[in-house]
């Protein structure tokens, strides 16, 4: 049965942080893949600030191509909106019954966990793969069984300062691959 990561997010835009972190936990954690999910309206984010879904969903297509075992998933443009992360894990455990599913999070996300629709199902149901996030010590929900605390390298960067200083005119390269680059300057995003 292939073990494939789940991370979560609007990826507006996406950035060599969720890379390193995709990447590192394809390599070093015993999954056989991670699925970039792009969430189209992510519950908890104000819908003014994201880019077109689409948009998102081809920057970071663009930004795995040549990735052996990364992998971009529109699963949540076929489900109700808000998206859900429980429904969205009901779906893909009908849709794939032959994979076994895990959470990639931030340790800023667990902190909020228990906030989202049937926290106590994901908790029971799913082991969740944790990253360290700066300010955050993940003791919240740490010791809970389903939970795996990683040795992810530490990512200070954002998708909002890349939105910044693309709106400030900054030169944001090496911050995301260069074809994302190319991709945002030819739709004018973010400026």
């Amino acid at each position: 049965m292939k073990k494939i990561g789940l991370f979560f997010g609007s990826f507006n835009p996406v950035h060599v942080g969720h890379l390193i972190i995709a990447n590192y936990m394809a390599n070093f954690t015993g999954l056989d893949e991670v699925w970039f999910v792009v969430s189209p309206q992510n519950p908890f984010k104000k819908k003014s600030t994201l880019a077109d879904p689409y948009d998102r969903l081809e920057m970071l297509n663009l930004a795995v191509e040549d990735c052996e075992h990364l992998r971009v998933s529109d699963i949540e443009f076929h489900l109700p909106v808000p998206s859900y992360t429980i429904d969205t894990l009901t779906y893909l455990k009908e849709k794939y019954p032959n994979r076994e599913f895990v959470l990639l999070m931030g340790e800023d996300i667990l902190e909020s966990l228990e906030k989202w629709k049937n926290a106590e199902i994901i908790l029971r149901d799913y082991h969740i793969y944790v990253y360290p996030r700066p300010g955050y010590d993940g003791r919240k929900l740490k010791d809970h069984p389903s939970i795996t605390m990683t040795d992810t390298p530490l990512m200070e960067l954002s998708s909002t300062f890349l939105r910044k200083a693309i709106k400030e005119n900054k030169n944001i390269q090496f911050f995301t691959p260069q074809k994302v680059i190319d991709f945002i300057d030819k739709k004018g995003l973010y400026s």
